[in-house]
């Protein structure tokens, strides 16, 4: 039998991260020589609900993976950190969703993605979990997956009072029909100036740069600002949450352990200032280790890093 019982339901992709470490990132035609190479899972749903359950929610992931050896990886992956899997489809038609990422000796990365069975993520699989979907707490996005797909899920979300959390990456300008579903959308630059077409992002103009997505129905955005942390807008004004300083090695992993972690911090019944101060610190943690999954903390090791500031 199906588990109904979760915090915290997580609709997205699923990869396998191809990891190459380089001195430096590759500029466009240029071939260079890198350091090591790893194979890990990793794509931003999948990365979302792991960062999720091995903080403490009680999680389930709606997916699509290939029948294929990249798969059993992503699922004894999930299995270590006590995701829900009830509702991920085995596809026998397409492979798994597969990122290539370079990443340089600052931590920072550029990353190509082969979606896979990623693309074949169904409106009728999201139906099919309506059983946890209508009984969790928040619903978790992104834009790895069809956006039809997206704008159901979020549409199903909304028709039963589940929380939806909208990060919307890879950066594209959004349907208005979508952000009015959204009640929590989580930004880094780049992507707030996709979706509002400002000029520029920091702590100081975030709040002016989001408003277009208020107006469209947004009820908080918050802006991520890696080492200078975040900042939460809504109707009510903004308000700045620090960032803790982490010597980084692959960055590779913030930005979905942030969205992982505000997930679980807002089902376990969280402030939003407090949930975004929980997901600073772990978004960091995750920072000082390589790999996407394997490099996200568990709760004490963030309770440990928050006590110590």
């Amino acid at each position: 039998m199906r588990s109904t019982g979760c915090d915290v339901v997580v609709i997205g992709s699923s990869n396998i991260d191809m990891t190459v470490r380089c001195r430096e990132l590759p500029l466009p035609g240029q071939t260079i020589l890198g350091d090591d190479f790893v194979i890990t899972p990793g794509g931003k749903g999948a990365n979302q609900a792991v960062a999720a359950a091995k903080l403490g929610a009680r999680t389930q992931l709606i997916a699509r993976l290939g029948n294929d050896v990249f798969a059993e990886a992503s699922m004894n992956s999930f299995s270590r950190a006590g995701l829900g899997t009830d509702y991920i489809v085995r596809d026998e038609t397409s492979p798994s969703g597969v990122a290539l990422i370079f990443v340089d000796e600052n931590g920072e990365n550029q990353i190509v993605v082969a979606p896979g069975a990623n693309g074949k993520l169904t409106p009728a699989d999201i139906d099919r979990a309506l059983p946890v979907i209508e009984n969790a707490k928040v619903m978790v996005l992104q834009l790895e997956i069809p956006m039809e797909t997206v704008r159901h899920a979020a549409q199903l979300a909304t028709q039963h009072k589940t929380r939806v959390i909208l990060n919307p990456a890879p950066a594209r300008v959004l349907p208005p029909s979508l952000l009015e579903q959204v009640d929590i959308l989580i930004a880094n630059e780049t992507e707030v100036l996709v979706l509002t077409g400002a000029d520029d992002v920091d702590t100081s103009t975030a709040a002016r740069a989001c408003g277009p997505l208020l107006e469209a129905g947004v009820e908080s955005v918050i802006t991520t600002l890696g080492k200078n942390g975040a900042v939460i807008t809504s109707g009510v004004g903004a308000t700045k949450v620090p960032g803790f300083k982490v010597k980084a090695i692959d960055t590779t992993s913030a930005g979905d352990t942030f969205a992982g972690a505000i997930a679980c911090a807002l089902a376990q019944g969280r402030s939003l200032e407090d949930a975004v101060h929980f997901a600073n610190a772990a978004a960091a943690l995750s920072a000082t280790k390589q790999g996407a999954q394997v490099s996200m903390p568990t709760r004490a090791e963030v309770e440990k890093m928050i006590e110590s500031q």
